[in-house]
């Protein structure tokens, strides 16, 4: 499971990172975020061919983490749908039209995930880990992306349409599996083309695009429990424990 991470790049960095061509919200910049949380507003970089258009063209949205399907009636799944995993995508009614068309790639400094370990008075505890690219590079983690009507506004609206993510999953690797048996699918650049083209539709094909990280790929850093409360923020939610706090992990 993915139910936090961080992202704190600036939009021009991701701009220029993932070779966006089109600002899908040149109006709209978020701020750094050390501890995004599902139905917050992310950004997710995708590519949709414009009306009259002859080709694709990768642009960086903001969408709300939280994947609500066209067919729901209301939004509040979306709550449920913050995950998808890797095995079933092409099976699962919420997923499987958005894995043929709508594929995107979520930009993130890395992901926290949590590992019950036994504290000093013998009773166990939930140690949080922040999992990172071992060279501080982004990690581009694959997403879904969908758009859902809101039948209650006029189609004049603004905010007539909604549109939201998913993090697909994936078995965690031996070494991280440790702390948690699922983690985010990353997909790395030199395929981000290939996932992000939504003239590729072949289930097959494009599973075959999800490739699990390599071992040794990310580094797990213990944490305070301050990221524990979504209400905490900044830089500090990423920062190592001093090694006289930080458990024992291997």
């Amino acid at each position: 499971m993915c139910g936090r991470y961080a992202s704190a790049r600036k939009k021009h960095e991701l701009l220029e990172e993932f070779q966006v061509e089109l600002d899908g919200d040149p109006d709209q910049e978020l701020g750094a975020d050390y501890n995004v949380a599902p139905t917050k507003n992310v950004y997710a970089v995708l590519s949709r061919v414009p009306k009259e258009a002859e080709r694709a063209v990768r642009q960086l949205r903001i969408v709300r983490w939280g994947l609500v399907p066209a067919w729901a009636k209301d939004p509040s799944i979306g709550s449920r749908m913050i995950n998808a995993r890797a095995e079933t995508l092409a099976e699962k009614p919420s997923f499987r039209q958005a894995f043929a068309k709508r594929r995107c790639l979520l930009p993130a400094d890395g992901y926290f995930e949590w590992m019950p370990v036994e504290g000093d008075d013998g009773k166990k505890r939930k140690q949080p880990y922040f999992i990172r690219p071992d060279d501080g590079g982004v990690l581009a983690m694959a997403g879904l992306y969908e758009f859902w009507k809101d039948p209650s506004r006029a189609d004049d609206d603004p905010l007539k349409w909604l549109v939201t993510c998913t993090v697909i999953t994936t078995d965690a690797e031996d070494e991280l599996g440790r702390i948690h048996d699922r983690m985010p699918m990353m997909i790395e650049q030199d395929r981000w083309a290939e996932w992000l083209d939504p003239k590729l539709t072949d289930a097959e094909t494009v599973s075959g695009l999800l490739v699990p990280a390599s071992p040794g790929r990310l580094a797990a850093i213990p944490v305070s429990t301050d990221v524990n409360n979504v209400r905490n923020n900044g830089p500090d939610l990423i920062k190592p424990l001093p090694p006289e706090e930080a458990p024992a992990l291997f």
